[in-house]
């Protein structure tokens, strides 16, 4: 008899504590405190922690892209877990237009951008109703594939906020938030 009354109350405790614990993925971002440059039409957006935890979570039933450039790929390092870079823009072959109003060369859309997703999707067995997360270097680009995605038909398309880097601190240095500076 004391089994019995041990197993019900270790069942009880696990119940409660399992509906008490939100995974931190589930966890919803609050909208309107989303940076306006950051912000998709979708509205669905996780931290650099939640992405990771939904990545994880989803047994190989997430896309998880990194859009940045291969350059910054390449200077800066991958995420853990990133299934493909797929850039969402790309530096000109030559780099020969320099952008005075963003200090560096300017960035012309990647023309493959939405077959290269559709065949990462297909190659994992997975469809436009699917989950999508999308990373970029600090949030601004990610929201920006995400409506292109949105627009061709994808309905679960999460950017990740503050991107690989993170914001800029008053000192103009990306050490404020973002995947890196989460310790990721």
């Amino acid at each position: 008899m004391p089994e019995k009354r041990l197993n019900f109350a270790a069942w009880i405790t696990a119940t409660f504590i399992g509906l008490s614990v939100t995974p931190a993925y589930a966890q919803k971002v609050d909208a309107s405190k989303v940076p306006e440059d950051q912000r998709s039409k979708l509205g669905l957006y996780v931290l650099p922690k939640q992405a990771l935890a939904l990545n994880r979570s989803q047994n190989g039933k997430v896309l998880f892209l990194d859009v940045r450039t291969r350059a910054e790929a390449q200077f800066l390092g991958m995420a853990e877990g990133v299934d493909a870079l797929v850039p969402y823009v790309e530096f000109q072959e030559f780099m020969t237009d320099w952008d005075e109003s963003r200090g560096f060369y300017k960035l012309e859309p990647f023309s493959d951008f939405a077959s290269e997703v559709e065949r990462r999707l297909k190659a994992k067995g997975l469809g436009k109703s699917d989950t999508i997360v999308l990373m970029c270097r600090s949030g601004e680009r990610s929201s920006r594939a995400a409506d292109l995605l949105e627009s061709l038909g994808y309905t679960k398309v999460y950017t990740v906020l503050y991107g690989f880097e993170g914001e800029l601190s008053a000192k103009g240095r990306r050490n404020i938030n973002g995947w890196k500076n989460d310790g990721l």
